[in-house]
């Protein structure tokens, strides 16, 4: 018998006999007496605000990309939005690490990553375009934060649930963190259309340099 014949039989008996001894162990038995998220609250944490971090993240890639490229060739924007996307990325971590921590095995996660938003752009006009797309897109995520905190805390007459670990969660580690980039995306914004009004296209130039060394533009 040749030398790969002898191989190929020692080979698939191999893997007969560790196929017919894997350890199979049964489904581990868990208490879920501790898992207290109402149903409503997890979806809505899923759907809702996973969903609008991973979705803010991909259009904050869109807008980062759009700035490095060699005919735009801003990098002050390009360096900022793309810090934006990974910021936005990190929170969209932290809330599947809470509904992990709260019990949920995230069944259907899967499904709930395909409906992430595309961007709605992958061009835009000018720097200004984009930081008012921007704050736009946060005002949403910061609505959809407290939409679940309404849901949740039981201030809406339909239901009576008070999750309230899950609703001072929301709001000191994500509120506060959203009015703040708002007000900054708002301040940019505001500070860039001076600029360009005074300057035209030299102020958008001079605003990306700012933003590139990270001075501060606006007090």
């Amino acid at each position: 018998m040749k030398t790969w014949n002898i191989i190929s039989v020692i080979t698939s008996s191999l893997i007969i006999v560790s196929a017919q001894n894997v350890c199979k162990l049964p489904a581990a038995q868990i208490p879920t007496e501790w898992r207290t998220m109402e149903d409503s609250c997890t979806e809505k944490m899923k759907k809702q605000c996973i969903n609008a971090e991973l979705g803010a993240a991909m259009t904050y890639m869109a807008m980062g990309a759009h700035f490095s490229r060699d005919t735009i060739n801003r990098p002050g924007f390009a360096k900022m939005f793309f810090e934006a996307a990974s910021e936005e990325r990190g929170h969209a971590i932290k809330l599947i690490e809470y509904l992990l921590m709260r019990g949920d095995v995230f069944a259907n996660l899967q499904s709930i990553i395909q409906e992430v938003p595309k961007p709605l752009n992958t061009t835009w006009t000018d720097g200004l375009d984009a930081l008012n797309q921007a704050l736009k897109l946060e005002a949403k995520v910061t609505n959809d934060i407290n939409e679940i905190i309404k849901e949740c805390e039981g201030s809406r007459k339909k239901n009576k649930l008070n999750d309230y670990h899950l609703v001072d969660y929301l709001t000191n580690e994500f509120l506060q963190e959203q009015y703040t980039g708002q007000r900054d995306l708002a301040g940019k914004a505001s500070t860039l259309g001076k600029m360009i009004k005074n300057h035209g296209v030299l102020g958008e130039f001079l605003f990306d340099k700012k933003l590139l060394s990270g001075e501060t533009l606006f007090h």
